[in-house]
């Protein structure tokens, strides 16, 4: 525990990175964390692009207008939200429950779900489906405690985004502990990267580019600032 809470209070952004092999092994690990972290509904509508190849590294850095943490970095991941892959999460979930030992009753409860999950993603022509879902909830909150599903495509992609986040916080947490340093950027030119990744405008959206490397003896860490807790946080 003492380990994980120094990699969270000594990570910092790098900006300097020296040129080091980052093994498959650690890797691994890495993205392992990331694919670990809690999502809405089990639903993981995201993806992680690991570039480490020096052409496709050199490509997604000119894409981060060449910041200095992305042209030394040892691998640049690019955290995508992705709101098209749920129908295959759905049916493989479906089919590790059916083999996984639950019981005959559990195993219907998660298919019952699989049918209504449609409704949840499904926005219709001209968003027709998911004005109707607002006009719905709207009303059924007016005597019911009820939440606001996502009822547009630009809703989907904030919830996937939230999603990602929490995965990509997970992942530069892995790397900190395994000795790795990283600096999550939001400055790259998302249509073209996005078109260097092969991605959809429809279904995915890049949120960040993880910087993952070690950090170079150039990086000078500056003392940490923020707010004190009471400026922060109520506690009622």
């Amino acid at each position: 525990m003492s380990h994980l809470l120094h990699a969270i209070t000594h990570r910092r952004a790098v900006r300097v990175f020296d040129p080091v092999q980052i093994p498959a092994t650690t890797r691994a690990r890495i993205l392992e964390a990331a694919r670990l972290a809690p999502s809405s509904f089990n639903s993981q509508p995201y993806r992680f692009y690991w570039i480490e190849s020096l052409e496709m590294r050199k490509a997604a850095a000119r894409l981060c207008f060449t910041q200095s943490a992305a042209s030394t970095a040892s691998a640049l991941v690019v955290a995508v939200a992705d709101i098209g892959c749920w129908r295959e999460t759905v049916a493989a979930e479906l089919k590790w429950i059916r083999t996984a030992g639950f019981t005959p009753q559990e195993v219907r409860k998660q298919e019952r779900r699989a049918k209504l999950a449609k409704w949840f993603y499904i926005q219709g022509i001209f968003n027709s489906i998911g004005f109707l879902k607002w006009m719905i909830l709207r009303f059924v909150n007016l005597w019911w405690v009820c939440g606001m599903a996502p009822v547009s495509r630009q809703g989907l992609f904030k919830w996937a985004t939230k999603n990602a986040s929490l995965a990509a916080q997970n992942l530069m947490i892995a790397a900190e502990a395994l000795g790795l340093n990283t600096c999550p950027m939001e400055g790259f030119d998302g249509r073209r990267l996005s078109q260097l990744l092969g991605l959809s405008s429809r279904y995915h959206e890049i949120i960040m580019v993880i910087a993952v490397g070690k950090k170079s003896q150039q990086h000078i860490d500056h003392p940490q600032w923020r707010r004190p807790l009471e400026n922060t946080v109520t506690i009622l």
